[in-house]
């Protein structure tokens, strides 16, 4: 007779009891959370939707529609020619209406000689308009290192461009052409008393100062002194030099402001060595 050894049903089933709880964590994984998939779903139908959209703007924009008919320059301009303003906006002005880099055409505009800030903008449908502002020359520059020459606007601003117009020369180190307007004007107001317009103002690299009268005199100013300062100097020769020129009669060439308790003058075509101390 066969033995029979009835098996309990927590011994039989262990096996499939211990599995339960890993099937249980793979329901529970994102496949089975609808409100994630939905979301998941929602975000790369907005994302394609996005991505689409775009593509269809960057389409449309470069196609030849809304084309850039006309440039209206709405400043009148003394120095840049029609000419010029025409070559920059055939060569700086791609694209239509929205394509177009309207920091490309500034930039190109503003590389013009004369112009010293420009302002692009679009008019719908189809103008683009421009503003300009020219630099406005009071004098010329010339680097005493290298010789170059260039012009200086009114702010103190160097800038390359060609002019005849009669403006006083300033000479000095790199970068020192504002410091040489302002005491350009500074000078200027000293000597007005001369009746005497100052046409040129020279600084060495060792910081010397040289003046250059209308009338053909050079004042010489040399280095400022802390017991003798150039505007000190300068102001002294301006009150003694309406005597000084009475009472010598001779055209004056140049007129040496570097001695601390008087000046020396050097008459036209003297000889050399042959010098008066007042």
């Amino acid at each position: 007779m066969a033995d029979y050894r009835p098996r309990s049903a927590t011994a039989e089933g262990g096996s499939d009891i211990r599995r339960a709880p890993s099937r249980a964590r793979e329901r529970e994984g994102l496949w089975h959370k609808p409100g994630v998939l939905n979301l998941v779903s929602d975000l790369l139908m907005l994302f394609a939707a996005v991505a689409l959209g775009y593509a269809l703007v960057v389409w449309f924009m470069s196609r030849s529609l809304f084309p850039l008919r006309e440039v209206v320059v709405l400043t009148p301009t003394a120095q840049v020619t029609s000419s010029q303003l025409e070559y920059a906006a055939r060569t700086a002005i791609r694209g239509n209406f929205f394509s177009v880099d309207l920091e490309a055409a500034r930039a190109k505009f503003e590389k013009l000689p004369w112009v010293r800030r420009a302002e692009v903008r679009r008019r719908w449908p189809d103008v683009l308009e421009l503003r300009l502002e020219e630099h406005q020359a009071m004098a010329y520059w010339t680097v005493s290192d290298s010789g170059e020459s260039q012009l200086v606007n009114k702010q103190g601003e160097v800038f390359v461009a060609a002019s005849n117009a009669d403006m006083p020369a300033f000479s000095g180190p790199q970068g020192s052409a504002a410091y040489l307007q302002a005491k350009y004007h500074e000078f200027n107001q000293t000597l007005a008393p001369l009746g005497v317009r100052l046409v040129g103002v020279a600084l060495s690299a060792r910081e010397a100062w040289q003046l250059q009268l209308a009338d053909g005199m050079v004042i010489v100013l040399g280095r400022d002194q802390e017991k003798a300062p150039i505007d000190e100097r300068l102001e002294r020769f301006v009150s003694a030099w309406p005597q000084a020129q009475e009472s010598i009669g001779v055209q004056v060439a140049m007129a040496d402001l570097r001695y601390p308790s008087g000046f020396a003058l050097t008459p036209v075509a003297e000889e050399k060595g042959s010098k008066g101390k007042k």
